[in-house]
């Protein structure tokens, strides 16, 4: 393949650190969230997904993946305004639809809010992608603010539950619901204590969501990313975490974001129909 798309090592990563919650688009380097070279087939044609945390990222990849593959898609993001405008215009290149809403998914009348103008728009939903996410790094269990773990919790898995409790009379036979977890949330990392607890906790939610509405054959599975490059990293990670950031894995490099969208594009399609309570890895070899 003369014409594969170079990813960055580990080793070519400086430190960059950015006010939280940093923009995509003051990156120094960029994450890849285009899929450029992404071949679609087809798999979600005229479907309709609502992702959070969607404004840049892994999110922004699953946008632009759904819609490559021919899902309309409504985008939730809390903040940054201007990475959710380019999010939707990446989107509409494809020849699709993008619904912006933003939304701070910590509550639930938001959430339902997010779910009601998605079907007041397209007519229906067939996909919902839990991606929202938070994380403070403390070196210390004690010095972890009740502000911070709550704020953690209410938004890494409390809005899961509220999304999916909003979404769930609307999705039907064969439609999905897809969670981001996190590999960290099976290995654990000192400075993240309540971030990986939270990730943990999203891993079982899909476990016991996949048992309570197989019956209704609608498939709940989890994305677990190693390290990823996103705007998560220069804006929470201290600098020596950013440097060089995701060394440890056997690939020797950061996954780029659109590397984590075929994964939930197979979730989110036939092609994953006997797929459920799935924890899929895409770690670059992170065990």
């Amino acid at each position: 393949m003369a014409n594969k798309k170079y990813r960055v090592k580990s080793s070519e990563i400086k430190g960059q650190k950015l006010p939280y919650p940093a923009k995509q688009s003051d990156m120094d380097l960029q994450p890849q969230t285009d899929l450029s070279q992404y071949k679609a087939a087809g798999k979600l044609t005229d479907r309709v997904a609502i992702i959070t945390g969607a404004d840049s990222g892994i999110g922004r990849a699953v946008a632009i993946g759904f819609a490559k593959e021919g899902a309309d898609v409504a985008i939730v993001y809390n903040v940054n305004d201007s990475d959710a405008e380019t999010t939707k215009k990446m989107v509409e290149e494809t020849g699709r639809k993008c619904l912006v809403i933003k939304a701070d998914v910590r509550q639930k009348a938001a959430c339902f809010d997010a779910i009601k103008q998605t079907v007041d728009t397209y007519g229906k939903l067939n996909i919902l992608v839990n991606n929202a996410a938070y994380q403070h790094v403390e070196e210390n269990l004690e010095d972890i603010t009740e502000e911070n773990l709550r704020r953690t919790f209410d938004t890494n898995i409390i809005a899961y539950f509220f999304m999916a409790q909003g979404a769930l009379p609307h999705l039907k036979d064969g439609d999905a619901i897809i969670n981001t977890g996190s590999i960290v949330g099976i290995s654990g990392l000192p400075i993240l204590l309540d971030y990986t607890a939270s990730k943990g906790a999203i891993h079982s939610f899909t476990k016991s969501l996949a048992l309570q509405l197989g019956k209704r054959n609608i498939r709940v599975n989890c994305v677990i990313p190693g390290p990823v490059w996103t705007p998560n990293i220069p804006g929470t990670m201290p600098m020596d975490e950013v440097a060089n950031f995701g060394h440890e894995v056997a690939l020797e490099r950061p996954g780029q974001p659109e590397e984590l969208a075929p994964a939930y594009i197979l979730l989110a399609s036939d092609d994953g129909s006997f797929m459920t309570g799935s924890l899929v890895q895409v770690t670059g070899g992170r065990l």
